[in-house]
């Protein structure tokens, strides 16, 4: 069968189009099905943003930046090795499907390539949690970076000094993600945090969550006095300015470029071009927010125990989820960090669960 002639083809060609006939002929338990159709969305989901239409346009280079997506979801601590292989697992399956279905001539997901990136299979991946005191050191620390750009006895801009440790507020008190700050080069619908979606007289923000949609996130006072102070010294001239701008001088040339069509000279003052010209210049990326909290880790000098080397944004989420379920508020800490049911919180720290278990059946043999 040609490419042209799948493309046409009644049974369904489009990725979406053959997901949806393989969810609804392909799967004989009604089990598997439920299990599978979030995952076989999230590839539809990917692949819209990948520009990928038709199935017949698949091959082994997509599959393995699918891969890498996985990785990324790992490395952000929001889904285990094994559940990443899982999905690629589910994906497999489907692109099996089409190619008995003749939409494909070879499956783009049975290859080594198309493996390359995705992590290890362990079922359990240690999760690192803020400590009450790692917090309170790292917050400490931040806001003495600010008093120290302020007296220029460090060479951090005042700016960036007080965008860092918003950074670092914003994760320890409102247990967001990384993603919902920062811009991810690997998905243009995360461009990270803007002013337009801060609300300081509400006292709210939105961020693009992991349901792909804008979920509001309450502000504490502490950080709702954070971004009232980096606002104040940001002054952004548009509501599309990025709460964490770049510092990468290339991605503001070319922002100025790719909206008037003319590039600023070599060593023009390209802070100030963008704010004359009104051009949002780029959020840092997920990679640069990690880099961050290596750096400021380490010159807080706090110790770590385990395989990571600094405090992780995850940890920061994973941190306030369980101070509030160990303290009884399951229910809170559900509303705190989006989950969509109890069950997601319950199975998130069935750690704390077991170990209330144990200390009921003490007391109660007691």
């Amino acid at each position: 069968m040609s490419k042209r002639s799948r493309e046409h083809d009644p049974k369904g060609s489009t990725v979406e189009e053959a997901v949806s006939r393989y969810l609804k002929h392909g799967i004989d338990s009604g089990g598997s099905r439920a299990s599978m159709r979030p995952a076989l969305n999230g590839f539809v989901s990917f692949c819209e943003r990948e520009g990928i239409d038709s199935v017949a346009d698949l091959d082994s280079n997509d599959l393995r930046e699918y891969g890498l997506e996985l990785r990324e979801h790992y490395i952000d601590n929001e889904i285990a090795g094994s559940t990443a292989n899982t999905y690629f697992r589910y994906v497999r399956a489907f692109l099996s499907f089409c190619v008995r279905d003749e939409l494909l001539d070879t499956n783009p997901a049975d290859t080594e390539r198309a493996e390359d990136f995705l992590p290890e299979d362990k079922p359990v991946r240690e999760t690192q949690v803020w400590e009450p005191d790692q917090r309170r050191r790292l917050v400490n620390y931040a806001t003495e970076r600010v008093e120290m750009a302020l007296e220029e006895t460090i060479s951090v801009p005042r700016e960036r000094a007080y965008r860092d440790r918003t950074i670092v507020v914003l994760l320890a008190e409102l247990g967001v993600r990384g993603a919902e700050l920062f811009r991810d080069r690997n998905d243009d619908e995360r461009d990270g945090l803007r002013w337009g979606d801060v609300d300081l007289e509400r006292g709210r923000m939105e961020v693009y969550g992991n349901s792909r949609e804008y979920e509001p996130v309450g502000l504490t006072d502490a950080a709702h006095d954070a971004l009232t102070r980096l606002e104040r010294v940001q002054d952004p001239p548009v509501d599309d300015w990025p709460v964490f701008p770049t510092e990468h001088a290339a991605s503001k040339y070319d922002a100025v470029e790719s909206v008037t069509g003319e590039r600023p000279e070599p060593g023009s003052d390209i802070d100030s071009i963008l704010r004359e010209k009104q051009v949002a210049p780029p959020s840092i990326t997920k990679e640069a927010g990690r880099q961050l909290m290596k750096q400021l880790t380490k010159e807080a000098r706090i110790d770590l125990e385990g395989d990571t080397d600094y405090l992780q944004p995850h940890g920061a989420r994973r941190a306030l989820g369980a101070e509030l379920y160990e303290q009884g508020h399951s229910e809170l800490a559900q509303s705190a960090l989006r989950h969509k049911s109890i069950e997601t919180t319950h199975e998130a720290y069935t750690d704390i669960q077991a170990e209330d278990v144990a200390k009921s059946i003490d007391e109660i043999r007691e």
